[in-house]
C-alpha cells in the first residue's frame, strides 16, 4: 500500500542565510521525485528566492508555494527596558493578493521594524494584511509552540486566539513537528489539544534546512560558518538529523500519531495559487499622462542628429535614426530612452563626468544623438540589432559610467524625481566558492588560519570572473588534488569544503543596478534594508533600500533596471584634466583628443597599461605586447577577442596584422 501524499510546507533555502543549505532548484526536484504535487517556501524573514522557487517548481511540474517565515514581535510597551522578543511564524500566500500582502510584511519588517537585524511585523501589520494569508503556527521558535514547551499554556493560548483574530479561524493551522527534540515532544502535547479544544487543523511540517539525511554534517558545518565556531565547540547545532525533505513514506511514519496532520498538507497546497506575472513591462512614463512621448523623444533625437552631423545631416544617418526609432517604438521602449537621457543630462549639466559609453549601446545612433554615448556607430559600423532586436524582445540594457565621486549624486536626482518609494538598487548574493570555502572550512574544524590559506592558494585563479569549481581542482594533476592525496588533514578540509561549495554566505548591495518603477515598489517586489558599509555625519551606519529580488528576477518581473556604475578611471581623468588646467590655463576636452598619437602606442605597445580602462591586467599587457597597437582599430579588437574562447585567436591577429 502506498504511503498518502504529503506537501512540505515549511522549507528553507540557502536565502535563510547560513542557516539553509538547500539549493532552490534541487529542492524543487527532489520534491517532483518523490511524487510530491506542491512545494512552499519559507525561508526567515526575507523572499530572497520567491521567483526562483516559482521558476522551478513551474519547471520540474509541480506547484510553487511562495511563503516566509517572518520574525513576529509584539511592539514593546513604553518605557519597557530589555530586549523585545522575536518568534518565528509561518505564512503562506493562498491567492494573488495573499501574495501582494505577503510582499508588504516583508517590506515592512525591515522599513519598520528591523531589530537587532531581525526584520519584525506585529500582530496589528499581520491583521491589516490578513486577506489571503494562511498562518501554521510555527517551530519551536514561534510564540505558541515555544510557550508550551515551556510550559505556559494561557499565554500560547492568548497568541493562537489573536491569530485567529487577525486571519480567521479557517487560515490557522496547527503546526506540529516530528524532530525527536524532547521539547517539541512536550509542544505537540499542547498544540493539538488546543487544536481539539478551538476545532481547528493539524498540519505536519519538517522545517526543512537540508536536502538530504547524508547533508547533515554540511549543515552544521554550515551553522558553524555563521556562528563563527567549530564542530567540535559549535555555538549552535540541530540537535536531530530529521530536517531534510522527507519522501512521502517518511512523511507518513513521522506522523503516523495524527495522519490528519499529513492530509492537510494537501489540503493547503490544494488552497494555494498563486501566479506570478512575469515578462511584462513596468516602464514608468517619462511625461505626463496625455502627453506624446514618441513625438518628444524624434525631437529630441532631430535635434541631436544635426548637432552631431551638421545641417543637413547625411542621408545614412536619416534612415539610420527612423529606423531605430521605429524599433524602439514598437518595441515600447520611448520612456526609456526619455528617462536615460534625462540623467545623463542632468549629470553633464551638474559637472559630473559621464564615461563615453561602452557595451552593445553604443551601436545606437538614437543613444550618440541623445549624447548618452559618445560613439558614432556609423563611423565605427557598429550594428543596432546587437542592442535591441525585435525578433528578441527583451529590455534595453544600457551601461553608464559615472565618476565615483558624482555617482551617488545621480542616483539621489533620479530617486526624487521618480519617488523614493519607486526607486531602489539591487540585492546581489556572494557565494562560497572553493576559495572562500576551504578556508571557512579549516576554520570550523578549528584548524589555524594557514592550514586554509595554505590550500585555498592551490585552487587557480577565477578566469574573466569565474571561479573554477571544486570538480575542476580535484582532478588528476591538480594541486589541491595532490595535497589532499598526501594529507589527511588537507583531505579531510576539502570534504567540508565542498559541502559548503556554491551556498549563499552573504547579501550585499549590487555595485550598479538601480530600478526604478511605476508604482511603489512593495506594489511588485519585496525589499529589504542592506549595510551600506558606511556612516552617516553622526557615526550611524547608513542602510540602503534594496529589492530583495537579485537582477535576474527583478529583469523577469519587468522592472526597469539601470546600471549606474562608478568608474574610478573617470576621477583620475577629471583630476589630471583639472592639473592640465591649472599648469597651461587651458583644459583639454577629452571627445576632441587625437587617436593617433604615435606615443601612446608606443607605451601600450610596450604592456605599460597600468590604469588605463580594460587594459591594465597582467593578460591583456600581455595581449598589447603581443599585438603591439598601432592605430585604434587594434585596441577594439584586443578588446573584443579577450575573452574566454577567443583568447586563443589574439596571436592569429598580431600575425595578421604584420
Amino acid at each position: 500500500m502506498s504511503a498518502p501524499q504529503s506537501v512540505h510546507l515549511h522549507v528553507h533555502s540557502e536565502y535563510s542565510l547560513l542557516d539553509g543549505a538547500c539549493a532552490i532548484d534541487s529542492l524543487a526536484e527532489q520534491a517532483a521525485s518523490f511524487g510530491q504535487s506542491a512545494l512552499a517556501l519559507t525561508d526567515h524573514g526575507v523572499m530572497n528566492g520567491a521567483v526562483e522557487h516559482y521558476q522551478a517548481c513551474i519547471k520540474h511540474g509541480i506547484k510553487p508555494i511562495l511563503g516566509c517565515e517572518i520574525y513576529y514581535a509584539e511592539k514593546p510597551t513604553p518605557g519597557a527596558s530589555g530586549k523585545n522578543e522575536h518568534n518565528h511564524l509561518t505564512l503562506l500566500a493562498s491567492s494573488d493578493a495573499g501574495y501582494r500582502n505577503l510582499v508588504k510584511l516583508c517590506s515592512d519588517g525591515f522599513l519598520e521594524g528591523l531589530e537587532r537585524g531581525k526584520p519584525t511585523v506585529d500582530m496589528a501589520q499581520i491583521d491589516s494584511h490578513s486577506e489571503g494569508l494562511i498562518a501554521l503556527t510555527g517551530c519551536l521558535a514561534s510564540r505558541f509552540a515555544g510557550r508550551l514547551a515551556d510550559g505556559r499554556d494561557d499565554e500560547a493560548r492568548a497568541h493562537v486566539d489573536q491569530l485567529v483574530g487577525a486571519l480567521g479561524a479557517e487560515n490557522v493551522y496547527f503546526e506540529i513537528q516530528n524532530n525527536g527534540i524532547a521539547a517539541q515532544d512536550r509542544a505537540n502535547e499542547g498544540i493539538v489539544r488546543i487544536s481539539r479544544e478551538m476545532g481547528g487543523s493539524l498540519v505536519g511540517t519538517g522545517d526543512v534546512h537540508y536536502l538530504r539525511h547524508e547533508d547533515h554534517r554540511h549543515h552544521t558545518a554550515l551553522l558553524c560558518v555563521q556562528t563563527k565556531s567549530t564542530l567540535a565547540d559549535p555555538r549552535m547545532i540541530f540537535e536531530t538529523n530529521e530536517f531534510y525533505l522527507r519522501n512521502n513514506e517518511q512523511m507518513a511514519e513521522s506522523f503516523k500519531q495524527w495522519p490528519e496532520a499529513i492530509a492537510s498538507t494537501v489540503e493547503i497546497a490544494d488552497r494555494c495559487n498563486v501566479e506570478l506575472e512575469l515578462g511584462r513591462q513596468l516602464i514608468p512614463r517619462f511625461l505626463p499622462d496625455g502627453e506624446d512621448e514618441k513625438a518628444y523623444l524624434a525631437q529630441l533625437v532631430g535635434e541631436g542628429l544635426r548637432e552631431r552631423y551638421g545641417e543637413p545631416p547625411p542621408a545614412e544617418a536619416i534612415e539610420r535614426m527612423e529606423m531605430e526609432l521605429a524599433v524602439i517604438d514598437r518595441m515600447g521602449f520611448n520612456a526609456y530612452f526619455l528617462i536615460v537621457w534625462d540623467f545623463v543630462r542632468w549629470a553633464r549639466e551638474n559637472g559630473i563626468v559621464v564615461g563615453p559609453g561602452r557595451g552593445s549601446a553604443a551601436g545606437s545612433i538614437v543613444a550618440y544623438t541623445l549624447a548618452i554615448t559618445d560613439v558614432d556607430p556609423l563611423r565605427y559600423d557598429l550594428l543596432f540589432e546587437r542592442f535591441l532586436n525585435p525578433e528578441r524582445v527583451s529590455m534595453p540594457d544600457i551601461d553608464i559610467d559615472f565618476s565615483v565621486r558624482g555617482r551617488e549624486r545621480v542616483i539621489q536626482y533620479v530617486t526624487e524625481k521618480y519617488g523614493r518609494e519607486s526607486v531602489a538598487q539591487i540585492v546581489t548574493f556572494g557565494r562560497m566558492f572553493p576559495r572562500q570555502a576551504t578556508r571557512d572550512a579549516a576554520r570550523v574544524l578549528g584548524h589555524d588560519y594557514g592550514a586554509g590559506d595554505r590550500l585555498a592558494k592551490l585552487i587557480p585563479d577565477p578566469i574573466q570572473g569565474r571561479p573554477p569549481s571544486f570538480d575542476d581542482c580535484m582532478k588528476e594533476g591538480q594541486p589541491l588534488r595532490q595535497a589532499c592525496d598526501d594529507d589527511p588533514t588537507a583531505a579531510q578540509i576539502v570534504d567540508v569544503a565542498r559541502g559548503l561549495e556554491g551556498v549563499v554566505r552573504n547579501s550585499s548591495i549590487h555595485a550598479a543596478a538601480v530600478v526604478i518603477a511605476d508604482r511603489p515598489l512593495t506594489e511588485i517586489v519585496p525589499v529589504q534594508l542592506a549595510d551600506a558599509n558606511t556612516t552617516d555625519e553622526d557615526g550611524n551606519r547608513v542602510y540602503k533600500v534594496v529589492t530583495q529580488f537579485s537582477m535576474k528576477p527583478v529583469e523577469q518581473l519587468g522592472l526597469l533596471k539601470m546600471d549606474f556604475l562608478g568608474l574610478r578611471n573617470l576621477d583620475v581623468i577629471e583630476d589630471a584634466l583639472d592639473i592640465i588646467e591649472r599648469s597651461d590655463g587651458e583644459r583639454p576636452h577629452m571627445a576632441t583628443l587625437p587617436l593617433d598619437d604615435e606615443k601612446t602606442y608606443a607605451m601600450l605597445s610596450r604592456g605599460d597599461s597600468g590604469g588605463v580602462f580594460q587594459f591594465e591586467s597582467e593578460g591583456m599587457q600581455d595581449a598589447l605586447r603581443t599585438v603591439k597597437p598601432t592605430e585604434f582599430d587594434d585596441l577594439v579588437a584586443l578588446v573584443a577577442l579577450y575573452r574566454p574562447g577567443a583568447m586563443d585567436q589574439i596571436g592569429t591577429y598580431a600575425k595578421g596584422k604584420r
